[in-house]
């Protein structure tokens, strides 16, 4: 069994995809628009086949992530060296993107940065 996709409702969908693709190298599909009900929704695929689809309805509130909670906390993105992960996270803090920790090791062994990216979500750079 594999995870086919993680989804997550944004705001700005345009500016979403657009950092998916541009600094973490995701491949967009053409997009979704449900004329009915006005949802829409980009795909990212990644080089592993993994997939992250960015979905956007009017009415969709959001909701306050400055503060830990429980449910999805972030998503992680492998980049293969410890060399890369401090490379991205400097591309992406000079991009002018919040990075909230890291890099660093981690007490369970993990080499990583947090960073704040779409609408106060979180990602995960690591090895």
């Amino acid at each position: 069994m594999r995870i086919e996709h993680i989804a997550m409702y944004v705001s700005d969908l345009k500016a979403a995809r657009d950092f998916f693709v541009k600094h973490l190298g995701g491949r967009s599909n053409d997009g979704y628009h449900n004329v009915n009900t006005g949802f829409r929704s980009y795909f990212i695929s990644f080089d592993d086949g993994a997939r992250l689809e960015l979905m956007n309805k009017p009415g969709v509130a959001d909701t306050d992530k400055s503060s830990e909670h429980t449910g999805y906390a972030h998503i992680a993105f492998s980049v293969g060296s410890r060399e890369k992960v401090d490379e991205l996270t400097e591309k992406l803090r000079g991009a002018g993107y919040e990075v909230k920790s890291g890099p660093r090791t981690t007490g369970d062994g993990y080499y990583e940065s947090c960073i704040v990216v779409i609408e106060g979500n979180i990602i995960e750079i690591t090895v």
